[in-house]
């Protein structure tokens, strides 16, 4: 996800936007209330991190005036611990969720991936997605490759419409598990592995251009060409 942080303590939004960016997400961040307004309003994000005490302009004044323009951009309040009344209003105002201070890094970016999650509901995905010659026709489930007609399987298929739905996003092996098999208990990360190993096989034949890359420590996209930071050589997942 392209994820924007607003956060004044410029050694905790480098320490945010550094897990974000392990995680796969693409984070920028910015350091007071009035620029990160402006970049907020100026550029798409998928989700926004937004500490409520900002200098310049305050988290909520922030939040208010993005609600104004945007009312589909997920926002993650970060309050300090015990501002109960602050973190009510920030969810009256607009925002998705909440985090107190302090926090750790692994709930963060859980909360992160549970509203990447929720933002992708079916009234947002197209019946129709494509990267160069493949395409995929959600509705009907049918999949094609360079004219060719691809057999896949439930699984391989769900597998495939979430990396075709943002394509040249990176997604860790644990989001791709959550938004596939969505109950925990139901998969292990190597599970996906197996999986986009299948897709690989059947949508990367010898012949043609590759599109699901492996990006080494961090996960999987698929668009055409070879994407910055991609594993070499990938024989395997």
């Amino acid at each position: 996800m392209r994820i924007l942080v607003i956060e004044d303590e410029t050694q905790l939004a480098r320490h945010i936007a550094s897990a974000l960016s392990r995680h796969g997400h693409t984070p920028t961040a910015r350091f007071d209330g009035a620029e990160g307004l402006k970049v907020a309003l100026a550029e798409p994000h998928d989700l926004i991190v937004l500490d409520l005490n900002l200098p310049h302009l305050d988290g909520m004044e922030v939040l208010s005036r993005i609600r104004e323009y945007d009312r589909t951009t997920r926002v993650l309040v970060l309050t300090a611990r015990g501002e109960v009344e602050h973190r009510i209003k920030g969810l009256r105002a607009g925002a998705d969720d909440y985090l107190a201070k302090p926090f750790s890094m692994d709930e963060l970016i859980a909360r992160v991936e549970a509203l990447g999650r929720r933002g992708a509901t079916p009234a947002e995905t197209s019946d129709r997605l494509s990267v160069a010659d493949l395409s995929m026709d959600v509705r009907t489930r049918h999949v094609s490759r360079a004219g060719s007609v691809l057999a896949l399987s439930p699984r391989e298929f769900d597998v495939l419409q979430v990396l075709l739905q943002d394509p040249g996003r990176i997604f860790s092996r644990t989001e791709l598990c959550e938004r596939v098999w969505q109950r925990e208990h139901e998969y292990d990360t190597r599970t996906v592995e197996v999986f986009i190993m299948r897709l690989r096989k059947k949508i990367d034949a010898p012949g043609l251009v590759p599109l699901i890359h492996t990006v080494r420590s961090v996960g999987y996209t698929l668009r055409a060409g070879e994407p910055a930071g991609a594993a070499k050589g990938q024989a395997g997942a």
